[in-house]
């Protein structure tokens, strides 16, 4: 995988791979060119066999204030109809990808969080913020849709319609205790330190687990996001007897029996 330019990238013996965003002058906002490396390496991290978890987050005081008003938003109004949905299709390739990648994704939460950083928060798998990290989907604030970057599709799911429909109609900030109170985040933790202490325990946690098995339980958590209950129960059973024939089912077995921790592979 090409070395991005636009953000820091790192990748321990492990298996985890960290993200962080790297604009702390301008609350880690997102240009163009950020929007790009982050779809593109979101993809290629789909054939890295040494990845196993993925950690986002963002340097200084914010994890991402969203899309860059200058580089951004002032030369957006420049576009016509196709240069607009170019660019607003890519935003959502970015979102396609996470959700694509069969590994954990993990976005810390180290502070701001809003618009574009907002939805890059709710496309992860898990999320852990500092008590500073408050977040907002403020796209109504500047005369956009709520709608936007999947938005509208994930955070019902996550928080449920009509808690969605507040944050997406007002576009307020909620503190961090109210996000994890509604289950928008996972957990919240005191401050940066213990963010990078408990980000980095829950990563090394799912390193160590069943890829396989964590690949095929994403696979169906976004699947049978839009099923019925019998196509469900008839997917999960099939995809459980596939993990039935890896060799890591073997192996939990196997440790279990030996009492040792399982070697996954």
């Amino acid at each position: 995988m090409r070395s991005p330019t636009t953000f820091n990238y790192e990748q321990t013996n492990s298996g985890v791979a960290t993200i962080t965003l790297n604009r702390p002058e301008r609350l880690n906002a997102l240009t163009f060119d950020v929007y790009r490396e982050l779809t593109d390496t979101f993809a290629s991290l789909r054939q890295n066999e040494d990845v196993r978890v993925v950690v986002i987050t963002g340097a200084g005081r914010a994890f991402c204030s969203g899309g860059d008003v200058k580089e951004i938003i002032g030369e957006l109004f420049s576009r016509n109809m196709e240069g607009l949905l170019e660019f607003t299709r890519m935003s959502c390739e970015l979102v396609h990808n996470i959700r694509a990648l069969p590994k954990p994704v993990i976005a810390s939460l180290n502070g701001t969080t809003a618009g574009a950083g907002a939805c890059i928060a709710l496309a992860s798998d898990l999320r852990i913020a500092t008590a500073e990290a408050r977040i907002a989907f403020l796209f109504v604030k500047v005369g956009l849709s709520g709608a936007d970057m999947g938005a509208a599709y994930l955070l019902p799911r996550v928080v449920g319609l009509a808690k969605a429909t507040e944050l997406l109609y007002t576009g307020d900030f909620i503190s961090a205790t109210e996000a994890e109170r509604i289950g928008l985040y996972n957990r919240v933790v005191p401050s940066t330190t213990d963010l990078i202490t408990e980000t980095n325990s829950l990563a090394e946690r799912l390193a160590r687990g069943p890829a396989f098995a964590l690949a095929k339980t994403k696979e169906m958590l976004n699947r049978e996001l839009n099923m019925n209950l019998q196509t469900a129960l008839e997917c999960e059973a099939q995809a459980q007897a596939i993990c039935m024939q890896h060799p890591d089912y073997r192996e939990a077995y196997e440790a279990f029996m030996e009492k040792r921790e399982p070697k996954f592979t």
